[in-house]
């Protein structure tokens, strides 16, 4: 079977997104399938890991690089890039299926053609990271975007979702009603961080500060507010002497998205290193006691299976599905019952107290790490590929 895949980025691009789509396309070829990625993070064609990817970047001069610039029909500069190299592609040696993400509808302007059916893997909706109040432009802008992700889901003839409480909210999200192949499929972790992360030890305690570990971004999806105003409570404690000191290290965050009137107690706790390479992630899981993770909602979260992998314990937030089922039920890391700084404070506490604590934590860690691999991710996929290509025809 010769497949496409359609990624905004792709390794070594440290993005979740990135992440998911290499562990897709490289799961797929080693099943044995001719794997083609289309990405827009670069220019050229090169073979990683058995698949073809293939840069499709949009010059910065081009016509589609002025179109990315007007609100709402901006959102068309992309599909249109991806559907030009797609369809060039797919006329000199035809692909069975395209797989694409619902994040943005890249794979939109390609639906409808019974010789190349689309599945659409779904990871957090657009409209689901936005904040604030947004002026009129980008609201307008925002519903455009909306629309796009709808068409592409309703007009898919598969679909994916990474858990199956993931699977409703899109269907909601979507207004989906069924009537085509669907499944929930797990995402692997790159066996060589697995390997490495089961090799790590716990840092030693005692020997300084407990270290705590943030991966994501500065929003209020992950949950960052919650987690600034916890370190804050918690560092105010800390003076008082009421338990050991400790830092927060934190991962995709440049110092510049820390807020102004962060207290003093508490930015003297953090390191904002923003966005660090695969080497520089695997040191940072090694050297934590505990990973802080209590966003309000994740389609699968990557994160809770990398900390997982290292047998870190992981507070996250009871708000999340996929928390409760990933760190909750084998409780590997306690659930703050809602995404506040008390709450947040209120679960992480016992684990800056208690080493005893921390250490049956990971070692419920590493009993619940190594759900999803690469080969059932690569079966299940082709599976529901073939289903889909079966009712297009």
């Amino acid at each position: 079977m010769r497949t496409a895949l359609l990624a905004w980025d792709y390794p070594p691009s440290p993005s979740g997104l990135s992440t998911a789509a290499r562990e897709i396309a490289e799961s797929l070829a080693e099943a044995g399938t001719d794997v083609t990625v289309f990405t827009l993070d670069r220019t050229g064609r090169e073979q990683i890991g058995g698949v073809t990817v293939l840069g499709i970047a949009i010059p910065p001069e081009s016509l589609l690089s002025r179109l990315r610039l007007w609100g709402t029909v901006g959102h068309l500069a992309a599909p249109l890039a991806f559907r030009k190299s797609v369809l060039a592609e797919h006329a000199r040696a035809a692909f069975a299926v395209v797989e694409a993400t619902n994040w943005y509808a890249p794979a939109v302007l390609l639906t409808g053609r019974r010789d190349l059916p689309i599945v659409t893997r779904s990871s957090t909706p657009a409209a689901f990271t936005r904040e604030g109040r947004p002026n009129l432009r980008n609201r307008l802008d925002g519903a455009a975007a909306d629309r796009l992700e709808r068409r592409q889901a309703r007009s898919s003839a598969g679909l994916i979702a990474n858990t199956a409480a993931h699977a409703g909210v899109i269907a909601q999200a979507y207004g989906l009603s069924g009537g085509r192949p669907e499944a929930v499929i797990g995402l692997s972790l790159l066996p060589e961080i697995a390997a490495a992360a089961r090799a790590a030890p716990y840092p030693a305690d005692g020997a300084g500060p407990v270290r705590l570990l943030f991966v994501g971004r500065a929003e209020a999806r992950k949950g960052f507010d919650a987690l600034l105003d916890a370190v804050a409570i918690l560092a105010a404690e800390q003076v008082r002497g009421e338990f050991p000191p400790f830092s927060l290290e934190l991962v995709g965050v440049p110092p510049g998205d820390l807020p102004a009137d962060l207290s003093d107690a508490a930015r003297s706790r953090i390191r904002a290193r923003g966005r660090i390479d695969a080497e520089g992630l695997a040191e940072a899981y090694a050297g934590a006691h505990v990973v802080l993770a209590p966003s309000r909602y994740e389609s699968f979260g990557l994160v809770y299976q990398e900390a997982l992998a290292y047998g870190r314990p992981v507070v996250a937030c009871a708000e999340d599905a996929s928390a409760r089922a990933f760190v909750g039920a084998p409780e590997a890391g306690p659930l703050a019952r809602a995404a506040t700084g008390p709450a947040v404070a209120e679960a992480l506490r016992p684990l800056l107290r208690d080493p005893a604590l921390r250490s049956a934590y990971r070692a419920r860690a590493l009993t619940a790490a190594g759900r999803f691999d690469r080969t059932s991710l690569g079966r299940e996929t082709l599976d529901l590929y073939r289903r889909a290509i079966d009712q297009a025809r």
